[in-house]
């Protein structure tokens, strides 16, 4: 067994997958032999579920049926809709909020008592926990903000149903669009920790509402998820200096902070889902007839690119995206989780269909040969 030290596992084999794949020196990502290209050109969030879920793209009829069958779980329990109403009126952190959430979900699954690793059960479930996370998250959001929670529809699809949800108001085609699109460049991206935490969790043949409650914890550090929210509570920032981008990075730099949104701990080179959301910020922007957060974007990528040879990650991006649909700063990381909550049911399948317990090994570095004292010695 090698010694050799890989702190944070990077590097480190631990798993066969087919779920994705990512090149990062050539910046491709690809859903089972799909590359996210195409995926998000082509492809539904639904559609890439299925995808994933199953192994292969719906036809017409199955994609239907799958839909209906999503659309008919999104409402929630009144007891969980308790709980979410409590949270809100304590002012929980969003991500907590939903970590707590989805942990009650459970008591009210038909299959809570099914064997960890029955597949079809996982499926069933699979589908209720993604089908209600955008519901709580719009009703958590509303009720927070002193609104009422708005029911959902049955006759939107997932990505319109919750923009709806949280604004009381039908999407246009193109916010519903591009939100989907969004949700699709998510929803799967190899072993990151929060999808590594699910499995982990699931490697213990836990249920898998405990896994993807581990997942959620997980994604709700500011090293993973949070760092799209991060990255526009920057943009305000530069915004609200009336200084020039590059000026503001520069100063910035020069005091030992961070810039949010660039470098990966797998790509080398752009992010290809930043590439997408790049496009989608533009076109928001312009379509608003405001390009401002397009621009400094762009400003600040070209100075990170030259200067350090630093390339934007999807967060990068995806945060002027979402800020010019009107979402609030403080929901990215929850709606990043609505979109990952798919690989991570994914990868849980994979895990529970050929399991190992999943215990890696520390280097100890401590003291050794202590003698024990007694009370009067110590």
């Amino acid at each position: 067994m090698s010694e050799e030290l890989k702190k944070g596992l990077e590097g480190v084999l631990v798993a066969e997958s087919e779920l994705s794949y990512i090149d990062g020196d050539e910046g491709k990502l690809v859903y089972r032999g799909y590359t996210i290209e195409d995926l998000a050109r082509d492809a539904s969030y639904e559609e890439v579920l299925y995808l994933l879920w199953h192994g292969r793209l719906p036809n017409r009829d199955e994609l239907a049926t799958f839909r209906d069958d999503m659309a008919a779980h999104r409402d929630l329990d009144d007891d969980v809709y308790d709980l979410v109403e409590d949270l809100a009126a304590a002012d929980e952190d969003p991500m907590a909020a939903l970590r707590t959430a989805v942990s009650e979900l459970s008591a009210f699954d038909d299959d809570a008592d099914a064997d960890p690793t029955d597949r079809d059960a996982n499926l069933r479930k699979g589908k209720r926990i993604t089908a209600k996370i955008p519901t709580i998250v719009a009703a958590f959001t509303r009720l927070r903000d002193g609104n009422d929670a708005v029911e959902p529809r049955e006759d939107l699809d997932h990505a319109a149903n919750f923009l709806y949800m949280l604004n009381d108001e039908e999407p246009d085609d193109v916010l519903a669009d591009v939100f989907d699109q969004a949700l699709v460049l998510h929803a799967d991206h190899g072993l990151n920790a929060s999808t590594f935490s699910s499995m982990v969790t699931s490697s213990t043949l836990a249920d898998l509402h405990s896994a993807i409650t581990s997942a959620v914890g997980t994604l709700s550090g500011s090293l993973h998820g949070g760092a799209n929210a991060n990255v526009m509570r920057m943009l305000k920032e530069v915004d609200d200096s009336d200084m020039d981008p590059v000026e503001w990075v520069e100063d910035a730099l020069d005091r030992g902070d961070r810039v949010m949104g660039f470098g990966h701990r797998v790509y080398n080179v752009k992010d290809p889902r930043a590439k997408i959301l790049g496009e989608q910020s533009e076109d928001l922007g312009e379509a608003a007839g405001d390009t401002k957060w397009y621009e400094m974007s762009v400003a600040i990528e070209n100075y990170m690119a030259e200067e350090k040879g630093l390339a934007p990650n999807v967060d990068f991006y995806s945060a002027s995206t979402y800020y010019q649909m009107g979402i609030p700063v403080d929901i990215y990381t929850p709606i990043f989780a609505m979109s990952r909550v798919g690989g991570w049911i994914a990868h849980v399948l994979e895990q529970y269909e050929d399991n190992r317990l999943i215990r890696p090994r520390a280097r100890y570095v401590g003291e050794e040969d202590r003698e024990f004292p007694d009370f009067d010695e110590r």
